[in-house]
């Protein structure tokens, strides 16, 4: 943790640096000694320290200075270091001042000067009052700061990359936070709260930034390192983080390439208790942690985020082509980039997506719904999943399904966990008709059920309905079906023979695409079991076969 900070202020050159050498022969060990020469520089000081996230523990300042007296630097940089103690440096003929000031601006003493010696006129003072400081300190946050105004899609989507890449930060709203209003008066008086601004350890700023200049300022991988790859895994799923994982253990030079975040749908999962080898459970963002690190660890390299385009065929070999125009040349590939949630065709869903409409679990919103009324459309494990969870926080929580029960496309240990929750309410045989927002923001759903139109006020609706595969990058190169998803092994085979194009002298592998040497593997394959651990297993078993094609070769 940093050091909080003792700022000293005088014009004098030779009183400051006698005041400094005090300061710092009592109290470098516990605190960062900052001297400024006027009352203007100190300003800027405090501006960047704030910015920083430094705290101010004492302002030590003199009252007569030109430009700026002491009582107007202490006037404006207490708003952005309020809980700082206050003393000012007087002569005799300002005492009368310095009392005004302990009633205008709560000053906590002033030391006439000079002060020799300081063991009995500087420290005893000091002494008390970093005490009393220090009894309700509590230290300032270190990482990454985001400012956005809390109904702001865009802060949303920087809130969810954040947290789904592992990168702490603090969330601050400045239409209802003191401390985000001190950060925005101390780097952008003029900032508007609409747009978010991310604030970084060193002071710089960064307003409304892309996931591609979040990720270079936190130092995540977005580039590759090598010329050439063994296996190129595209999407960070448990299919392609397994692949990650084994074909790097197995001395495959093994890059991953993902779009937003390692993890997945699986990743936004709150909990997941049907995974093998965790009695307890464990949340989707813990597991793709671990897998993440086990990969990295391994030796695998990890691109996010980054966009794939395209895939080329240039015999032996495999191109693929990134957003920004990069290429990858490997000798095999899996796609695990998996499929996302159905989007919802209804007037007014779009202005509202990040502001009370998201797709997919957003366990990272979770909390903001505190003893709101919240509602989650879906049948599957992800609707339950976040069913369960968002109980914890919203006085109600509506679980809204199209099927006639949730057995049928649940787990039951879900179904038996909804069941026994008394402020979860499932609407079965219900579909959603449409949205309605006051201001910026969600406020109710109509919902159409058997007994005719129903009208829900809600703060946030959760949807985890449909599965589109991510896979329009592949036409032209790849069959799939006709709804999107990669067709693999006895798939693709017609009358027995193999795919057009197809010139290898075997059938495709299991796991293996109309193209030899690509692979797919979890919720992107065609009739793939969509459960975590299946992922998984597809995972690890496609660099089995990619072993099996290499040795062909």
């Amino acid at each position: 943790m940093a050091k909080p900070v003792i700022l000293a202020v005088d014009d004098d050159d030779l009183v400051l640096r006698a005041v400094e050498r005090d300061l710092r022969a009592r109290y470098a060990a516990g605190y960062r000694i900052v001297a400024a020469d006027s009352g203007t520089a100190a300003l800027d000081a405090t501006r960047e320290l704030t910015a920083r996230g430094a705290s101010v523990a004492l302002f030590l300042v003199d009252q007569r200075m030109p430009v700026m007296t002491g009582i107007e630097f202490l006037r404006q940089a207490i708003e952005l270091q309020p809980d700082a103690k206050r003393v000012l440096l007087t002569a005799y003929a300002d005492t009368e001042v310095a009392i005004q000031a302990i009633n205008e601006i709560r000053l906590d003493q002033y030391l006439l000067k000079p002060w020799d010696p300081p063991d009995e006129h500087l420290y005893p003072v000091v002494d008390d009052l970093l005490e009393d400081w220090s009894a309700t300190f509590r230290p300032a946050f270190e990482g990454v700061r985001l400012v956005v105004g809390r109904w702001s899609p865009r802060g949303h989507e920087i809130r969810d990359y954040l947290a789904r890449n592992q990168v702490p930060y603090q969330w601050l709203d400045p239409e209802a936070d003191d401390e985000a209003r001190r950060l925005v008066t101390a780097v952008a008086p003029d900032h508007d709260p609409a747009i978010p601004m991310l604030v970084f350890p060193d002071g710089t700023t960064l307003d409304d930034p892309t996931s591609m200049a979040i990720a270079e300022k936190v130092g995540l991988q977005v580039r590759a390192g090598l010329p050439f790859y063994d296996v190129v895994i595209i999407g960070g799923g448990p299919a392609g983080l397994a692949a990650a994982v084994y074909g790097a253990s197995e001395g495959l030079k093994t890059v991953l390439v993902e779009r937003e975040a390692p993890g997945g749908q699986a990743g936004t999962t709150s909990r997941i208790e049907n995974y093998l080898g965790f009695p307890v459970g464990l949340s989707g963002s813990d597991l793709a942690r671990r897998a993440l690190t086990q990969a990295r660890r391994l030796g695998a390299e990890i691109l996010s985020p980054q966009e794939v385009s395209s895939l080329r065929r240039e015999d032996p070999y495999r191109t693929v082509v990134l957003g920004d125009g990069s290429e990858l040349s490997c000798q095999t590939v899996v796609i695990a980039s998996g499929v996302s949630y159905r989007q919802l065709d209804l007037p007014g869903v779009a202005e509202l997506v990040g502001a009370g409409i998201f797709y997919g679990a957003s366990i990272s919103e979770a909390v903001l719904y505190r003893d709101l009324d919240v509602g989650v459309m879906g049948g599957g494990n992800s609707a339950g999943q976040a069913v369960v969870y968002l109980s914890r926080f919203a006085s109600r929580v509506h679980l809204i399904v199209r099927g006639a029960d949730l057995a049928a496309g649940m787990s039951q240990y879900l179904v038996d966990q909804i069941a026994a929750i008394p402020s979860i309410e499932v609407h079965t045989q219900t579909t959603l008709e449409a949205v309605e927002g006051e201001g910026r923001r969600l406020s109710c759903v109509r919902l159409g059920t058997p007994d005719g139109e129903q009208v829900l006020p809600l703060a946030a609706l959760f949807v985890t309905i449909g599965q589109r595969p991510r896979t329009d990058w592949l036409e032209g190169t790849v069959e799939r079906d006709a709804a999107g998803f990669v067709l693999t092994g006895g798939a693709l085979l017609r009358d027995g023979k193999a795919p057009s194009g197809w010139n290898a002298n075997r059938e495709p592998l299991l796991l293996e695409s109309s193209v030899p040497g690509v692979f797919a593997a979890g919720d992107v394959r065609y009739r793939s079991i969509k459960r975590i651990a299946s992922a998984v297993g597809e995972g690890a078993m496609a660099v089995a076969l990619i072993h099996q094609y290499l040795a062909s070769h």
